[in-house]
């Protein structure tokens, strides 16, 4: 397509995250290629706006546009694209290949880059949490590293995979240390329910879309920079100590889900998390998977106990459970932990959300038609968390079960009594514990 000694014209497929990465870290001042679009999917209202000319830099004076995925055919026979490379998460095999074919077919190569060429080289140890899907348990194995990290006297920053929903430039590097922060950036629910558990848990934060720039403002506050992850994406920045979840209630994901078999293939160390809650011929099924591809790795069993406020409110009751959103459509997932705890508490039914769901929830149950007793509270922006207060509303029940990792009750005016769901990660034994702490030490030691 592109003749001899021009650049070779490129489209970043992604979901506004590790796409902005790459190109900062890899595409931004390449000499020989250009970017001429984004393409966005998985997020809801994320196409049709710009990457900034604050970001985009000097080769890109007027920004990038950021155009719907399903045009990518289009797109690379319109600016005649030599290459469309994938830059998005949690997406099983086959529909990847299909990617593949589709970009084929236009006329394009199909790229998926590897590690070497976008993570960024820390001065600090990293500790990165990560899956093999999305929600697996990553926020909450994050915290108990944080916790032993804590424990042993050492200055912690949490790094975030990406969620940069809104006005890019004002996102370019965010702190959050109090809970005002996230109203000062406007946070939407989605990233509350990422931010504010670690911010209660006393953790500092990072998060944004200049992932240097946000790796040097956590290094100089901080013994020990903890990666986040997102979906089952990889880390960012070269780690001391590569964790990774998995999760028994989905046996076999470990190893057919990009780039969550990568992620599996680099662990150090691998959490077969839900333990409490999954049957032994899964847990053993997803152990036997890990040994076959990643035979060196240390295997931590863990189980996520629930607490619930309230329980007594839930026996005998008509219960509404609401749950975390991408867990349960790109996630895949039908139940979560507030479903768990309704079962566990003898509720008398549990209500269907669809009859009364609204706006982009009933969008939602259209799309993903394996959600049928819980409500995904999808939150991205004030339309979305608007329909998922009226959806609540409209429901014929006489208990919400919340089971999100943020209280709703807070940001929602919810007309019904409300019980709370947390979980937290307990192992088997101390050595996710032993292995941090000798990493740690062993890093410390290197660069004195």
């Amino acid at each position: 397509m592109t003749a001899r000694n021009q650049k070779r014209k490129v489209i970043i497929m992604g979901a506004a995250g590790r796409d902005f990465h790459d190109f900062n870290v890899f595409w931004k001042n390449q000499p020989d290629y250009e970017v001429v679009a984004f393409t966005a999917a998985q997020i809801p209202d994320i196409a049709g706006r710009k990457y900034p000319p604050e970001l985009s830099g000097s080769n890109y004076p007027h920004g990038i546009p950021i155009e719907d995925e399903s045009r990518v055919a289009e797109l690379i026979k319109e600016h005649q694209v030599d290459e469309a490379t994938l830059a998005y998460s949690d997406l099983n095999h086959v529909d990847v290949m299909h990617k593949a074919a589709i970009v084929n077919a236009a006329g394009a190569d199909f790229r998926l880059m590897g590690w070497h060429q976008t993570m960024l080289t820390p001065k600090k140890p990293v500790i990165a949490v990560c899956a093999v899907r999305t929600g697996c348990g990553k926020s909450q194995t994050t915290r108990k590293v944080c916790e032993y990290l804590k424990a042993a006297g050492l200055k912690v920053a949490v790094i975030r995979h990406p969620m940069p929903y809104g006005d890019l430039t004002k996102q370019i590097c965010q702190r959050f240390a109090t809970l005002e922060d996230l109203d000062l950036h406007k946070c939407t629910i989605e990233e509350r329910e990422e931010y504010e558990p670690h911010i209660v848990a006393g953790n500092l934060l990072f998060a944004g879309v200049d992932y240097e720039q946000i790796l040097r403002a956590a290094e100089k506050e901080a013994d020990v920079v903890v990666w986040d992850g997102g979906n089952n994406d990889l880390p960012f920045f070269k780690p001391t100590l590569h964790i990774v979840v998995t999760d028994p209630h989905r046996p076999g994901h470990e190893i057919a889900y990009y780039p969550g078999e990568t992620n599996l293939r680099m662990a150090d160390i691998v959490v077969i998390n839900k333990c409490d809650t999954a049957t032994k011929e899964n847990i053993a099924q997803v152990e036997a998977n890990i040994r076959a591809v990643n035979p060196k790795a240390t295997i931590v069993k863990a189980g996520s106990p629930i607490t619930v406020t309230q329980p007594e409110s839930v026996k005998g009751k008509r219960v509404l459970v609401v749950e975390d959103g991408p867990t349960l459509t790109h996630g895949e997932m039908t139940y979560g932990a507030g479903h768990v705890a309704a079962k566990q508490l003898g509720a008398a039914k549990i209500v269907d959300p669809r009859p009364s769901a609204v706006g982009s929830l009933k969008d939602t149950f259209a799309r993903y038609k394996h959600i049928t007793e819980i409500l995904p509270a999808m939150g991205y922006g004030d339309k979305q968390m608007a329909d998922l207060e009226k959806s609540i509303n409209g429901t014929d029940c006489d208990v919400v079960i919340i089971g999100t990792p943020i209280d709703l009750s807070r940001l929602l005016k919810i007309n019904k009594p409300t019980v709370r769901v947390t979980y937290d990660l307990k192992e088997d034994s101390n050595e996710l514990q032993s292995r941090i702490k000798e990493a740690v030490s062993q890093k410390e030691a290197c660069t004195r």
